[in-house]
């Protein structure tokens, strides 16, 4: 396994982590991505373990506090060897105040997340979404007294705008308090809006990125056919997958390009996937996660291995897609404002 530097945190972090939103299955939407039990769980875990993985993510929205629950228990006896990140922002109850930023909730949130984890502290706190409701700077100082008060060692957003991410850390440098260390984020070959703002932002500010949804919910698995039914059970069939829809014609262009990069490196079309998420700027992590132990055991095999460069060129070319304003015009002017795939490569 490679361990990489979460931003500018100096926190080392496997290249691949754990997601466990899989776990559990007590909810209506994330039901539809798993429902693994404790015994199921550990067989996981243990595979994770043993191959080197070293951060599990979750949130307290997944199925309503069932992956915790579990992860903590599958966890016990090795919690000094693990980090572990959770999430919070969604509403987890009817309580009028059960719900986004305020020093309320984010405290009670904490605090429930421990309980159901079994741990005095959390490696990575995230918010799982902007709270528009809520100041800025007082959600930035109620989770610096988290962190002051050790129950929280490291923050950070997911789901966030650019200028969201900015004004946090604004705050951030304006009182002096905590920053945000990390940002948690959808990215893959399908969806590439990371690239325009998120991306160099993260690179100007020291920020590592978390991503999840790598394989766009199984369609860059290999599993998604052209002329084919979507397959049966997929999180795509049952309704629960995320983002934009995605043109048939543009999939099956870049499946067709990930099946001719299989062939050549004697890997799946999975691990194909992964491993071009692992070579993009700013990247310190891709969540990985599987309702099967053949399934993780494949995606664990994305790692200690890397794509040519001509073959992540063939992948970045097939996969392009147009890009909004302002950030057409900015390529315009690649000579002081170079996108940071390629300044940074």
């Amino acid at each position: 396994m490679e361990y990489r530097i979460l931003g500018s945190s100096g926190l080392r972090v496997s290249a691949l982590s754990f997601g466990t939103g899989t776990f559990g299955g007590n909810h209506p939407f994330f039901g539809k991505w798993g429902s693994a039990g404790v015994a199921e769980a550990q067989r996981q875990v243990g595979l994770c373990l043993d191959a080197g993985v070293t951060l599990f993510d979750t949130a307290d929205v997944y199925s309503h506090g069932q992956s915790e629950e579990i992860l903590g228990q599958t966890l016990k006896g090795c919690r000094d060897k693990v980090l572990i990140s959770t999430k919070a922002t969604f509403r987890m109850s009817d309580e009028p105040n059960d719900v986004g930023h305020s020093r309320h909730h984010l405290l009670r949130s904490v605090e429930a997340s421990l309980k159901r984890l079994g741990t005095d502290y959390l490696d990575l706190f995230i918010l799982h979404g902007f709270d528009a409701k809520t100041a800025v700077d007082d959600t930035i100082r109620t989770l610096d007294d988290l962190v002051r008060s050790g129950k929280v060692r490291n923050i950070g957003c997911s789901n966030y705008s650019g200028w969201h991410t900015m004004k946090s850390l604004a705050a951030s440098d304006k009182h002096g308090l905590s920053r945000f260390t990390v940002q948690q984020v959808h990215y893959s070959l399908l969806f590439r809006e990371l690239e325009w703002e998120l991306m160099p932002l993260a690179l100007d500010q020291g920020i590592g990125t978390m991503v999840w949804g790598p394989l766009s919910q199984g369609r860059l698995s290999g599993k998604f056919r052209r002329n084919q039914p979507i397959p049966a059970g997929s999180r795509v069939d049952q309704g629960a997958g995320e983002g934009s829809p995605v043109p048939d014609e543009l999939l099956y262009q870049i499946v067709d390009v990930l099946d001719a990069l299989a062939a050549e490196t004697g890997k799946s079309v999975s691990q194909v996937s992964l491993n071009w998420l692992l070579q993009r700027p700013s990247v310190s992590t891709v969540i990985v996660g599987a309702r099967t132990e053949k399934q993780l055991i494949d995606n664990l095999g994305a790692v200690d291995w890397s794509l040519s460069a001509e073959q992540v060129a063939r992948l970045d070319k097939v996969s392009e897609i147009p890009t909004i304003y302002p950030y057409w015009h900015q390529r315009g002017f690649g000579e002081r404002n170079p996108t940071p795939v390629k300044y940074y490569r």
